[in-house]
Formats: C-alpha cells, structure tokens, sequence
C-alpha cells in the first residue's frame, strides 16, 4: 500500500459532521512503518484533532519519532496543504527535506518538503543559550 493509499482509506473514518471535509494523513517512520490519522471534529471547534496530528500521535504512541515521508489527501479541487499547526508538528518529527505528498480524492497531487512547507521553523536550538 502507499502512503496516500493509507491515507485515502483512512480518511474514509474521518469524523466531521460539521464542515463534511474529511482529511486523510499517513505517515512513514524511520522503521518503514506507515501509520494514518483522520480528522475528528468537535462541536466546540478548537477541540478538533487534524489528521496529520493524528498520524503523528499514532506513531509516537508506538514508540517512533521520526518521520521520512508523509501524505495528506482531501476531496478538493486542489491539494490541501496542513495548516499551520501541523506544520510544525511535521517539523518536528520531520527533517527539511522530508517528502510531503498533497493528494486530491480525484487524483491530484503536489509534490513539496517539509522544509518548504514550513521555513524558518521553530526548532529546539532556538531555545538554547551560550
């Protein structure tokens, strides 16, 4: 299975009654491990879950942080990039160069890094002092 593959059939689970935008996310850990997350909405919108959060919570949680590769999908009419907040979670885990593929339900995608997605990052290194 691909990565957008795992992230087209995850994104059939996504729970969002609300704004009916269901979004698939997959990630690929070091280990070659895929694992997916969908979004889940909340009455209360702040206290939603993206998808891409939740394909990092689900690799985290089985005890990987690194992430090589990643694949986001929507039913669009254009690729959807994560917002901002999924970005820097993608950063985290994530190097500058890691692949990001953006995917449309009809077959449409973008190819891009994680790096260009979000530049400038905030990392750790900017937390330290001499």
């Amino acid at each position: 299975m691909t990565l957008v593959d795992a992230a087209r059939e995850v994104r059939e689970n996504a729970y969002a009654p609300y704004s009916h935008f269901k979004v698939g996310a997959a990630v690929r850990a070091r280990s070659g491990r895929i694992y997916a997350g969908c979004n889940v909405e909340n009455v209360a919108y702040p206290e939603g879950t993206c998808a891409e959060a939740g394909a990092i919570a689900a690799m985290v949680a089985a005890g990987e942080t690194e992430i090589i590769e990643v694949a986001v999908i929507a039913d669009s009419a254009a690729p959807v990039p994560p917002c901002g907040g999924c970005r820097q979670k993608l950063a985290e885990f994530g190097r500058h160069d890691t692949p990001v593929t953006l995917a449309t339900t009809e077959g449409r995608s973008l190819e891009t890094t994680v790096g260009e997605l979000l530049p400038g990052r905030f990392e750790a290194a900017h937390m330290e002092r001499p």
